[in-house]
């Protein structure tokens, strides 16, 4: 890799040559503080946070977006520097709502550690007359302009993710972010993804929270409250209580929910390893019957909605089946209601997800598949959520014990728990549909040509004598390359995975913020995901279709992968969605 010598703060020093003044300085140890800059994302030097002084410039200079060059002499933390950032604080500060101990980001917003490392403590100097927002609320986030830093890096997310429904409007003093026409969020082609929630560094977007009504629902003796914890959400939950990225805290997630006064604490898991039974026998029926194909996986609700909005013509591709928050919550109100013996009205569904859409998906007509007034599942609440709640009633969570799922819907899983890495639903689709077509148990179960990070992954396996041709995509933006090959009859798949987040569920809009200086500098999607990888490696059973519980529930309940009853209770519908509401 080339080199170019530079100096910094009087330090002579050897970086790699293409890098900007920001990255030359965090390769030597020195962090310049950045709000606007997201890498790769939102690269436009606006704020003016990162500003510092170059020999020979006119003026100061933004480094996120300036090279550096042999020879060049760089001061990062000059008196005028500094006041140049502490003066750009105050004027942000001036207009900005500083409700900071009622804000969900307090303690944890990039904004206010900002104001305290360079001792902004007012904008007194600055202080007028500014605009007042509404709130902007939908069933799965929450907007408060009054917040907003104008950094656009929401914008900058939402373009990435191919959706591009928010930008600023207005002028001046007037200048915020909002939809075309002012439109609320809720009538517009968002697809509920979150993105714009983990890239903001303020509290100017979070989700919509359930955590008093779940709360009330315990309290109350009527009802039996059940809980399910996604994949992804034990991979990511440590990170609010002190854990180093990627570690796995199963064990005391359970003991938390459990704490918390949930009545059962059950594993999505097992909601996962139906989901697989029933698409990888979809599947193959497709293969065999001269079905749709390609066929697409349907267990993002981000992904569904953006299909839904953007290439509705494209949705019989779509996997019919629930995804597994849903598939999980039907059979919690059918078969475990009818085992417990409880009245699957007294059932109160709640589900922690690393997901807003999940919030969206709940509500989606089709999604009460045991009963016509029975949703499969009542709230869904996001990774970040659950941290809330846990904080609230006290615990200790780094104090407390290991403990292990409720049966029989918790601990024995086949491949579940890589679905949320993304190419984990590919993976364990494949080691099922592979043991079903060669009418063996198929040794190998690694399929890593569809694991990692990038946006895009092909691969061909030969499976029973038959090349299957499969794509994997995570982000919208990337499931939109596929699709546009697909409606151009470009797309010689079989099968499809699609995840709305890039690198899958781990870096879901519910999980727990990274800020800016970690997200920009780290590999988080690939850490986070390492410990649903080991966790899978570490497992005795690697097939859904071999989990004994998931047997025993097809003998007892379902008779088989896609029958009338499972269809009745597994299966979903799609509608065409306009790009906006009448």
């Amino acid at each position: 890799m080339d080199k170019v010598n530079i100096k910094i703060n009087g330090m002579s020093v050897s970086v790699t040559a293409g890098s900007t003044i920001l990255e030359a300085a965090r390769e030597v140890g020195i962090d310049i503080p950045t709000l606007c800059y997201m890498k790769e994302m939102n690269e436009i030097g606006a704020c003016r946070m990162c500003v510092v002084e170059v020999k020979g410039a006119r003026s100061l200079v933004a480094a996120c977006v300036y090279p550096v060059n042999e020879g060049m002499e760089i001061v990062t933390n000059s008196p005028k520097v500094l006041q140049s950032r502490k003066t750009t604080l105050e004027l942000l500060l001036s207009t900005h709502d500083r409700n900071c101990l009622s804000c969900s980001r307090s303690g944890k917003c990039e904004f206010q550690t900002l104001c305290r490392e360079l001792g902004v403590e007012d904008a007194a100097a600055y202080d007028g007359e500014k605009p007042v927002y509404e709130l902007d609320e939908t069933k799965w986030l929450v907007r408060d302009n009054n917040k907003c830093v104008l950094c656009r890096r929401c914008v900058a997310a939402c373009n990435d993710q191919y959706v591009g429904v928010i930008g600023a409007n207005g002028r001046g003093i007037d200048t915020h972010i909002g939809c075309a026409f002012e439109k609320p969020l809720g009538e517009v082609s968002c697809i509920a993804c979150g993105q714009c929630i983990v890239n903001c560094p303020v509290g100017a977007l979070k989700e919509k929270s359930y955590t008093d009504e779940v709360f009330e629902a315990i309290a109350d003796p009527e009802k039996v409250v059940v809980v399910q914890t996604a994949p992804a959400v034990r991979a990511g939950l440590g990170e609010e209580f002190g854990y180093e990225m990627g570690t796995n805290v199963e064990g005391k997630m359970v003991a938390a929910l459990r704490r918390l006064g949930f009545d059962k604490v059950f594993d999505t898991d097992f909601g996962a390893d139906l989901t697989i039974m029933e698409e990888a026998h979809e599947f193959i029926d497709r293969v065999s019957n001269g079905g749709t194909l390609p066929m697409i996986t349907s267990c993002s609700p981000g992904w569904v909605k953006f299909c839904e909005h953007y290439y509705p013509q494209l949705t019989d591709h779509l996997s019919t089946c629930k995804s597994p928050q849903n598939m999980f919550g039907a059979i919690v109100k059918s078969y475990w209601a009818e085992k417990a013996g409880v009245d699957p009205h007294n059932i109160v569904s709640v589900s922690i997800m690393p997901c807003t859409a999940k919030k969206f998906e709940i509500t989606r007509d089709d999604e009460n598949g045991a009963g016509e007034d029975l949703p499969d599942v009542d709230y869904s609440l996001t990774t970040r959520e659950l941290a809330t709640m846990i904080e609230k009633v006290g615990l200790n969570f780094r104090n407390l014990p290991d403990e292990e799922f409720d049966n029989p819907l918790g601990e024995d899983t086949g491949a579940a728990v890589i679905f949320g890495a993304t190419g984990g639903v590919m993976e364990a689709a494949l080691r099922t549909a592979a043991d079903v077509l060669e009418g063996k148990s198929v040794e190998n179960v690694d399929y890593k040509e569809v694991r990692g990070t990038e946006g895009i992954k092909e691969a061909t396996y030969n499976i029973a004598g038959m090349d299957v041709k499969v794509a994997v995509a995570s982000g919208a933006k990337n499931a939109a390359i596929l699709m546009d090959k697909l409606a151009k009859g470009e797309a010689d798949y079989h099968f499809i995975e699609i995840m709305g987040c890039p690198g899958g569920c781990v870096n879901g809009g519910g999980q727990p913020i990274i800020p800016a200086r970690v997200k920009n500098f780290t590999d988080y999607k690939a850490i986070r995901a390492s410990a649903l990888y080991k966790a899978d490696e570490a497992a005795t059973l690697r097939k859904s279709h071999e989990n004994p519980e998931i047997i025993k529930l097809y003998n007892e309940f379902l008779e088989k992968p896609n029958s009338h009853k499972a269809h009745q209770l597994l299966h979903t519908s799609y509608v065409a969605r306009g790009k906006y509401k009448d």
